[in-house]
């Protein structure tokens, strides 16, 4: 089942269970499950009682502060305490019993937006080498296909004009690995990468089934899916082809932190591959990257702050690998490859947005700035081609494109001319570089906006031609000219101007102060929520719900600064920006305290527990989805999976600084009575 359709049913369900009779009233099938839950549950001295957890004290003592918490038995590392999950059971009781009377609004929801998704579906094709690659959903079916289908003129150059043959005389199609048969013997199936040999002989994919996101990798024939050697077990998904007769792969420590990575010969056993890098530094992760031109790897070790790169060549993987940026606290590199040199976006406290270097392969301190750092333009990723470099960048809050023309590859790199942008059409949008072919002149792009279904297309970067290739099929009569999307600022409490991305159903709302909205935010890890769009969402549009993401420090949207203004000693700016947004659509009347709703999830959910505590008048209805609300608890347990990295995010409270500064915002911490 599609995650989204699932998805979309538990808010509305959090928001049905959350929610006062004013807002459910917005429309009348609303308002009627409302009655039919009231009939059905009787008078209130017959609802259910909610669960009691037994409270036992513990106690944690640091810099002469004592904190209480009578619920820490309820943490079970183990999965299997009996007294924990006999309480977990009772939380779920509770709250279907709560929830018996909405159930037949419930499914009526879950068969509308399951209704809007075509099932029989295909991605939009991609040309590399002499295939069309692609994968295809199919009726009744919950997984994928992966497939392929040889091009007919594998000579001609590509152009975004390309359509991929099918019908009877078009050549065969040819379904590399099916996931509904491997799903079959699993209750849980996810693959994780799914990679074709340089040569498009053979393809490694990694395969989770049990949903701990440890991986299984297998190699097998792209044409036979006959298996090749043994499969590798106990790695992350992260993998890439080292030419056609390697692979190179990472694995985990204890607590789950990608620390090794490995260099596997195609028919050898696993325990005879060789590790290239062992990082001991639990402040620190490994990645791993391909260079687009599929020359040169890249194994980077990483922490919040700082990143630094080693390279593999291809050709030379008994050289083992190479230092082409410095490890150096603070400066955070990423690096591809095209011709003689290798290109290097760098980011450090002076230069925040980062700047792109170029440097020769045979000669990598020999560095020349391409792009230089702005300070109102931050360059988040590039991709590169044989003969252009394309650029993801963010200004003003928003992402753009900037594609240039490189020289020939025997020409000196000395600095960059005439970049083109391309353009959008809605004021408040995502877009996002996806996978092209290396050697051609077509850059691949994703798009959508809070109205617009998600659009693929192909674009000339000689010409600066888009052709729409594939947009997401959205059933049950959608019409994305029945939305309208805005981009309104929120004043913070200290001056900052907060940017806000708006959508409603421009024939239900009355934007008169009482209509009910949905203001969702997030604001960490310098994460950008860009305005996408969510099929899902138009359950709540088409029923008279505004819908808003406030844009607030932490996150990226407005570039590093946005992200350092809220972090560490700054975090609560996160949760002021939140508020000051929320009051600004009240006075501007999309909406009023009686009918506002808000939802964070994870980091976010930190977000919702701390407004809750801040401002619990300012809103009627609160979603906190796996939210992280026991900050200084989890972060003082280095033995947490991913908490020692995460000290370069929130501040180690080992520190009594950051101790006391998070204590008064963790929301455990702050609940008042």
């Amino acid at each position: 089942m599609n995650s989204n359709c699932i998805g979309g049913v538990l808010h509305l369900r959090l928001l049905l269970f959350s929610t006062s009779h004013r807002i459910l009233a917005a429309h009348p099938k609303i308002s009627a499950s409302r009655r039919l839950s009231t009939a059905t549950m009787g008078s209130r001295s017959q609802l259910p009682s909610p669960p009691l957890a037994e409270k036992v004290k513990h106690e944690m003592e640091l810099f002469g502060d004592v904190r209480v918490d009578n619920y820490y038995w309820l943490r079970d590392d183990s999965r299997k305490n009996p007294k924990v999950i006999s309480y977990l059971q009772q939380e779920n009781a509770y709250t279907e019993a709560m929830m018996s009377g909405t159930k037949k609004f419930e499914d009526e929801i879950y068969a509308e937006i399951r209704g809007r998704i075509k099932e029989d579906d295909i991605s939009a094709p991609l040309r590399k080498g002499p295939y069309y690659y692609y994968s295809r959903t199919l009726e009744g079916k919950e997984y994928v296909q992966y497939c392929r289908r040889p091009i007919p003129n594998r000579d001609a150059p590509s152009s975004v004009h390309d359509t991929m043959p099918t019908g009877p005389d078009a050549p065969p199609e040819h379904v590399i690995l099916d996931e509904n048969v491997k799903a079959q013997e699993h209750g849980f199936y996810r693959i994780g990468a799914f990679k074709v040999s340089p040569n498009h002989k053979m393809v490694a994919y990694a395969e989770d089934t049990k949903g701990d996101e440890i991986y299984t990798v297998y190699v097998i024939d792209a044409e036979t899916q006959a298996p090749i050697g043994k499969p590798l077990v106990g790695v992350t998904s992260n993998l890439e082809w080292a030419g056609n007769d390697a692979l190179v792969y990472i694995t985990m420590d204890e607590i789950l932190r990608p620390d090794k990575a490995w260099l596997h010969k195609l028919g050898a056993d696993q325990s005879n591959d060789s590790c290239l890098y062992h990082e001991k530094d639990d402040m620190f992760s490994l990645g791993l990257e391909a260079s687009e031109s599929e020359k040169f790897l890249f194994i980077a070790s990483e922490s919040k702050i700082t990143r630094f790169v080693f390279y593999l060549e291809v050709s030379k993987l008994e050289e083992g690998l190479k230092v082409l940026t410095p490890r150096i606290i603070g400066i955070d590199t990423s690096v591809s490859h095209r011709g003689n040199h290798f290109f290097i976006q760098r980011r450090s406290d002076e230069f925040f947005n980062s700047e792109l270097l170029a440097c020769p392969v045979d000669n990598t301190s020999a560095t020349t700035v391409l792009i230089p750092h702005r300070a109102s333009v931050k360059i988040q990723y590039i991709k590169l081609f044989s003969d252009h470099l394309a650029v993801s960048e963010r200004e003003e809050g928003l992402p753009k494109i900037t594609v240039y023309h490189l020289p020939e590859v025997e020409e000196p790199l000395i600095n960059l001319e005439g970049g083109k942008s391309v353009q959008f059409i809605d004021p408040v949008y995502s877009v996002d570089l996806s996978v092209s072919q290396f050697s051609s002149t077509i850059l691949r792009f994703s798009y959508s906006s809070l109205r617009m279904p998600n659009s693929v297309y192909d674009y000339d970067m000689n010409t600066g031609e888009s052709v729409l290739k594939k947009i997401e099929t959205v059933l049950g009569g959608f019409d994305a000219s029945n939305y309208v999307t805005k981009r309104k600022w929120a004043t913070a409490s200290d001056g900052t101007e907060i940017p806000i991305s708006i959508v409603y159903q421009k024939n239900l709302v009355k934007l008169d102060g009482s209509d009910p909205m949905l203001l969702y935010g997030y604001g960490s890890y310098e994460i950008c929520i860009d305005p996408d769009f969510e099929a899902s969402r138009l359950s709540l549009l088409d029923r008279g719900f505004i819908f808003a993401i406030a844009h607030i420090r932490g996150g990226g949207e407005m570039g590093r600064q946005w992200y350092e203004n809220g972090k560490f000693l700054k975090k609560k700016n996160t949760f002021t920006d939140f508020i000051s947004c929320a009051e600004y659509l009240i006075e501007q009347k999309y909406c009023s305290k009686e009918k506002l709703c808000i939802e964070g999830r994870s980091a976010g959910g930190l977000l919702i527990g701390a407004v809750l505590n801040m401002r619990p008048d300012l809103w009627k209805a609160a979603v906190a989805g796996v939210p992280f609300v026991d900050v200084l608890t989890t972060m003082l347990d280095p033995t947490i999976p991913l908490t020692t990295s995460e000290w370069e995010e929130w501040g180690d409270p080992r520190k009594e600084e950051f101790y006391f500064y998070m204590k008064s915002y963790s929301p455990v911490d702050n609940v008042r009575l």
